[in-house]
C-alpha cells in the first residue's frame, strides 16, 4: 500500500489542506481543498489535481470552541474515503510562531507542542489554531506522524543585527526580537526562482507577499536578509485587518488617554485596522478596487504608499535591486496595486510592461526595465509535503 502526505493550514475561519503523493516529490497535490466559514456555517470544498470539484457542502453550524476537532474528524473521515488503496503516512502542518527554538521542520510530540503552546501571545490570530489543528489529528489519528513547519525560519538566516530592535539588551536575551514571518512562501519562491531568473535568482531580491496578510522578504543568495514583520505578524505593511507599522506612542495613548485595554487594543490593532479601517467597507482589495467610495480609494494608495516606502527601505540591506517578486493574493492578482507600486519605485530603474501585468503573466517587466519584475503564485503547501518527505527518510 503506497503512502499519502496531507497537509493543514489551519486558521480562525478556514481550514486549507492538500493530499500528496509521499513518492512523488515534484507532483502536484492529488487532492486540494478547504473548509471556509469555520465559526458560523461552514462550506467543505474539494477538487482533484485536474481542477475537478469533488465536493462543496455547506455543513451544519458548529460550536466554535470546538469547530476544529470537529472538523479534523470530518476530514479525516472525508480523506479516508478518497485514498483509494493508498494510507495516509504523515500530516504537516503550517505553525506560524517557532520562536527561537525552532528554525527547522520538527516532528511533534507534547513537549514540542507545550513550547509552542508559549508562543501563543506572539501570533495570537494564528498559533492557537494551528495548535487546535494539531491536537485534533492527534485525538482521531494518534498513532499518524506529524510534523510542524514554521513560518519563522525562513528568517533564521539573517544577521543578529538584524533582528534587533533598539531595546534594554535584557528583554532581547529574553526573546524579544525580530522574528519575521511568511517563510513558507518565501522559502517556495526562492526555490522556484532559479526557473525564471537563472543565475539572478542569487542576486538582490525582493518578495512582495501581498495578501490579507503581508510582508516584504529582502534576499541574496535565495535567503532572508531581511523583512519587513517583526516579533509579532502585526508589524510592517499595512494589510486587511492589521495596521502594520505603527508609532509605539499610539498604543501609550490608547492605553492612557482613550481607556482602552490590552484586549481592546490587540482587537483594534489586528482585527479592525488596515484595508479594513482605512476603508471602512472591506478588508477585500477586490472589493475596494470595484467601490467608487473616496476612502475604498484611500485606503488602496495608502496601501501602495507603504508598500512602496518598505520595499525602498529594504534594498539598503542587500545593496541593490536586481529582480522584485510578486506573491499572494493581491501581489498575484490586482495588477492596479502591482502597477501602482512599480510607478511609485520607478526611480530604482522598474518599468512595468502594462499588457503583461494586466493579463497577470509571470513575467510583468518591460523591455528597458533595469529590475526584472515577476508575478508568482506561492505554494506553502508544497514547501510542507517536502518537509514531510525529508523527515520520513531513515
Amino acid at each position: 500500500m503506497t503512502g499519502d502526505i496531507l497537509t493543514l493550514n489551519a486558521g480562525s475561519s478556514s481550514l486549507k489542506f492538500a493530499i500528496f503523493e509521499a513518492e512523488q516529490p515534484d507532483a502536484r497535490p492529488r487532492i486540494s481543498g478547504k473548509i471556509s466559514g469555520i465559526g458560523g456555517a461552514p462550506v467543505f470544498s474539494a477538487k482533484d489535481a485536474a481542477g475537478i470539484a469533488l465536493t462543496s457542502t455547506q455543513l451544519a453550524k458548529l460550536n466554535p470552541a470546538s469547530s476544529h476537532e470537529e472538523l479534523i474528524a470530518l476530514l479525516l473521515d472525508w480523506v479516508e474515503r478518497h485514498l483509494g488503496d493508498r494510507s495516509l503516512t504523515m500530516v504537516g502542518h503550517r505553525v506560524v510562531h517557532g520562536g527561537r527554538h525552532f528554525s527547522q521542520p520538527v516532528r511533534l510530540d507534547d513537549n514540542v507542542l507545550r513550547q509552542l503552546d508559549e508562543l501563543v501571545p506572539l501570533a495570537p490570530l494564528h498559533q492557537p489554531h494551528n495548535l487546535a489543528a494539531i491536537r485534533a489529528v492527534a485525538k482521531w489519528l494518534p498513532d499518524l506522524p506529524q510534523i510542524a513547519c514554521f513560518d519563522t525560519g525562513f528568517h533564521r538566516t539573517q544577521d543578529p543585527l538584524a533582528t534587533l530592535f533598539a531595546l534594554p539588551r535584557a528583554l532581547s536575551d529574553e526573546g524579544v526580537i525580530r522574528y519575521g514571518f511568511h517563510g513558507l512562501s518565501y522559502d517556495y519562491i526562492a526555490g522556484v526562482l532559479p526557473d525564471h531568473i537563472g543565475a539572478k535568482a542569487e542576486g538582490r531580491v525582493i518578495v512582495a507577499h501581498l495578501g490579507n496578510g503581508a510582508s516584504m522578504c529582502a534576499m541574496q543568495n535565495r535567503r532572508s536578509v531581511a523583512t519587513s514583520m517583526g516579533f509579532t505578524a502585526l508589524d510592517g505593511l499595512m494589510m486587511g485587518r492589521r495596521c502594520g507599522a505603527l508609532d509605539p506612542g499610539v498604543v501609550l495613548y490608547l492605553l492612557q488617554s482613550k481607556g482602552m485595554d490590552a484586549t481592546q487594543i490587540e482587537a483594534l490593532l489586528y482585527q479592525q485596522s488596515g484595508l479594513l479601517g482605512v476603508s471602512g467597507i472591506s478588508n477585500d482589495m477586490r472589493v475596494l478596487e470595484d467601490s467608487d467610495a473616496q476612502s475604498a480609494r484611500d485606503a488602496i494608495d495608502l496601501y501602495v504608499y507603504r508598500a512602496a516606502s518598505t520595499l525602498a527601505g529594504l534594498v539598503p540591506a542587500i545593496g541593490g535591486l536586481d529582480a522584485l517578486v510578486f506573491t499572494a493574493g493581491i501581489g498575484e492578482n490586482s495588477s492596479h496595486v502591482r502597477r501602482a507600486i512599480c510607478d511609485r519605485l520607478q526611480w530604482l530603474g522598474i518599468g512595468v510592461d502594462e499588457a503583461a501585468n494586466d493579463a497577470n503573466e509571470i513575467r510583468i517587466s518591460s523591455a528597458d526595465s533595469a529590475i526584472d519584475v515577476l508575478v508568482l503564485p506561492t505554494d506553502e503547501e508544497a514547501v510542507i509535503a517536502a518537509a514531510c518527505r525529508t523527515l520520513m527518510e531513515p
